[in-house]
């Protein structure tokens, strides 16, 4: 029995997706089983950490968690999804080794699914819709077939810009032999040959441990921060302001303000770098001029979004995923303060 029902915005009659019959995703098994293993793994990784690890193990595999969370946070998400700077080759390099570490799947296709999800948030065509529930949204969505609305609707999302840069299509070409090599290879391989570390606790700790760590942190912006938080912005959408997912993702959790200004640099209004260590990366190679453009909101337009959609505004249904999408408002446009400016 389809529950769907009609609701009217501004004039606009819309369909409620979460009230729709759920199309029936198969289970991908293969992907049950390695992401099982992955936790797993991790939980025992953690146990080593505090038994036979060496230190300079677990410091490494911090490190290693915060490079592979800039290669998603200043690569994947701000940079490629959303068009928010722009950055000269050599940091897209750094951007792109660094997100090859990560192994979230290539910018690609990372940033296709992330348009689409800005784009039709909380839908059927939002690969990780947070309207069917905290696990869906966490990492159900990766244990089972795509919606047909998100293929449907992917090929609608304009791409062409990640194209044309080719050092996205190098990885893209090259992603099956980098990606084992930097994420998985590399880091069991340099604490053993380096200072001395077991394999076993190299393997756990180093790699399965900070991988699946990195990972969860990143779909708790998918699932925590759409579900608990402040609404400032816009109280008609889920995506909230989370200091908790701000921390553990170097500056996501700011997810009401993120949603609503999807091409700001900085994906937040407050906060300053101990809760958004990415902008700091980014300003930094901004400083040197190697990130340029970098797009912000004025104080004046943040003011008259929160009054128009806020504490006491009504619902715009107006979504874009990022600077590049032609639905943008021309007027966000023209309030948008760009820093560093070239060309």
């Amino acid at each position: 029995m389809d529950e769907s029902k009609e609701i009217t915005f501004n004039g606009t009659t819309h369909l409620t997706q979460q009230n729709r019959k759920q199309h029936h995703q198969a289970i991908v098994w293969r992907n049950v089983m390695l992401f099982g293993y992955l936790h797993l793994a991790a939980l025992y990784g953690v146990l080593l950490m505090f038994t036979s690890a060496k230190i300079a193990t677990t410091i490494f595999a911090i490190l290693m968690y915060q490079v592979s969370s800039i290669g998603i946070t200043a690569g994947a998400h701000r940079l490629w999804s959303h068009r928010a700077y722009k950055a000269k080759w050599p940091l897209r390099v750094i951007l792109i080794i660094f997100n090859t570490i990560a192994f979230q799947n290539h910018v690609y296709e990372w940033a296709r699914d992330h348009r689409l999800h800005h784009k039709y948030s909380e839908t059927n065509a939002d690969p990780h819709n947070a309207n069917r529930g905290f696990f869906f949204s966490h990492v159900g969505w990766l244990l089972c077939r795509k919606h047909p609305e998100i293929m449907e609707k992917g090929r609608g999302i304009d791409m062409s810009d990640l194209l044309a840069d080719p050092i996205v299509s190098f990885q893209k070409k090259y992603y099956k032999f980098l990606m084992p090599l930097l994420c998985f290879i590399l880091p069991t391989m340099l604490p053993v040959y380096c200072w001395g570390e077991s394999w076993a606790n190299s393997w756990f700790v180093a790699t399965m441990f900070r991988y699946t760590f990195s990972l969860n942190t990143t779909w708790l912006v998918n699932s925590a921060a759409h579900m608990w938080g402040g609404r400032p912005y816009d109280r008609f959408i889920n995506p909230s302001e989370n200091i908790s997912v701000a921390l553990l993702t170097l500056g996501e959790g700011w997810h009401n303000y993120h949603h609503v200004f999807p091409w700001d640099y900085k994906a937040a209004e407050l906060g300053d770098y101990k809760l958004n260590m990415t902008t700091a990366f980014i300003d930094f190679f901004a400083k040197i001029g190697w990130a340029y453009d970098l797009k912000t909101v004025s104080a004046d337009t943040v003011r008259k979004r929160v009054e128009r959609t806020g504490i006491s505004g009504r619902a715009d249904t107006q979504l874009s995923w990022g600077w590049d999408d032609k639905d943008l408002p021309q007027s966000d446009r023209e309030a948008a303060t760009i820093i560093n400016k070239q060309g």
